[in-house]
């Protein structure tokens, strides 16, 4: 398979040059290998397995760091949790050295580079464990600037973050993907769906299912039914980039709301899931406090959802929601590159008003809506003008509505629509 640039290869070598130990994570197949592979060449590597304590890592793991001397990249770490103590040991022991020898505390950086598809205990003992000495990557699938090996850390959201109303009087720039939404959406955004015949797409997604639901899932909690999660999967598909009601989901496959609960938990730790919380102001008791969740993949949800073949997607009742979750899933990762990235909130009054999604950073407010539509219209910005009449005290920026268009244009006073494959 091709190498393509990702948009974190920067940050992760910034990284390794400052802490003594990073932490890459992400769900299955997102590419958390290949890119280390490419981007530290030359590290040992070592993989671990569920069943195999390969090297005697988990029996002895000190003996196991001896013989495998950094800079090391040590592979699904969550296989061999009893390493963390030991690389905590001997980080400490490498500062304490070298703050007796009174050199820098980066000439001890990049001594391990840890990899971990689920956010579950052992990542949680790591970041507990190894505080103030990792640094933590959260990677996800490719972003569209990665398909169009046009990534770059210079990317719309970060213009539009640092000066929104230079951002909007700029002619658009477009990525050249060479595909429509519909297909993008259809296909998704893991490494190697990318680059697989439309034939075969289908059939790996049901194999990527499978491996995940019997191997992840069944690994990391006590699940009795993994039919019965399977079919939790789809439900939650369907409902991808709409509030969370757990009594919802429970109800509709006839289990209670707290397995509902403690599922879609599974679902986030496995890094399948994602929420965005409501956004609260002064005016709490008016605003909806329900988060709003996403699939994590496009690509998934259309297997889960039976969509055969792109061409279906028109017209399809699910096309609106999966265009959100695309949108949502690009502004997470294009977050990822920046030194701070937003908070990210949806919002949502009881008389129906809502923004899709919410950024904030430094005291300032960027709303967006998404919209699959080729023409968006000023009625397109009634959400975020509402939002302005409610929040008249908070410093908002020009709003955005991010739909498949050519061009960046006007819609209201303050308001413009976007292209989605913006550069």
């Amino acid at each position: 398979m091709i190498y393509k640039p990702r948009i974190l290869a920067a940050k992760l070598r910034r990284m390794v040059q400052h802490f003594p130990v990073v932490i890459v994570s992400g769900s299955r197949q997102v590419g958390k290998s290949t890119l280390l592979r490419n981007e530290l060449a030359g590290w040992d590597t070592v993989v671990f397995d569920p069943v195999v304590d390969v090297g005697n890592a988990r029996k002895d793991p000190d003996l196991f760091l001896n013989n495998h001397p950094p800079p090391l990249i040590l592979d699904e770490i969550q296989y061999a949790p009893e390493l963390v103590g030991a690389i905590k040991r001997r980080v400490d022991l490498a500062r304490a050295s070298a703050n007796s020898n009174s050199t820098s505390v980066n000439e001890n950086a990049g001594l391990y580079v840890l990899t971990g598809s689920q956010q579950w205990s052992v990542l949680k003992s790591a970041s507990e464990s190894l505080a103030g000495r990792a640094a933590f990557l959260d990677m996800e699938g490719f972003c569209l600037a990665e398909i169009a090996e046009s990534a770059v850390e210079d990317h719309w959201l970060q213009r539009y973050l640092d000066d929104p109303e230079r951002f909007v009087a700029e002619p658009s720039r477009r990525l050249g993907t060479g595909r429509t939404a519909n297909e993008q959406l259809w296909r998704g955004f893991l490494p190697q769906a990318d680059t697989l015949e439309r034939e075969w797409i289908p059939e790996f997604y049901s194999a990527y299912l499978r491996t995940y639901i019997e191997r992840d899932v069944r690994l990391l909690t006590d699940l009795a039914d993994w039919q019965q999660f399977g079919r939790f999967v789809q439900l939650a598909a369907a409902l991808t980039a709409q509030e969370i009601n757990h009594s919802q989901l429970g109800r509709d496959l006839g289990m209670t709301p707290q397995t509902a609960q403690r599922w879609l938990a599974t679902l986030r730790g496995t890094f399948q899931w994602f929420e965005t919380p409501a956004f609260h102001g002064n005016t709490i008791k008016r605003i909806s406090g329900k988060p709003k969740g996403y699939l994590a993949d496009t690509g998934l949800a259309c297997s889960l959802q039976k969509i055969s073949d792109a061409s279906t997607l028109s017209g399809h009742p699910l096309t609106g929601a999966l265009f959100e979750t695309a949108v949502a899933g690009e502004i997470r990762k294009l977050s990822a590159t920046l030194p701070t990235p937003p908070n990210i909130y949806h919002w949502r009054s009881h008389s129906g008003a809502e923004v899709d999604l919410l950024l904030e950073r430094d005291g300032r407010f960027y709303p967006i809506e998404v919209k699959l539509s080729s023409h968006p219209s000023r009625k397109d910005t009634r959400g975020i003008a509402s939002f302005r009449e409610n929040y008249s005290e908070l410093k908002i920026a020009p709003g955005l509505v991010i739909a498949p268009v050519e061009r960046t244009e006007q819609l209201s006073e303050s308001d413009y629509s976007m292209p989605w494959d913006s550069v």
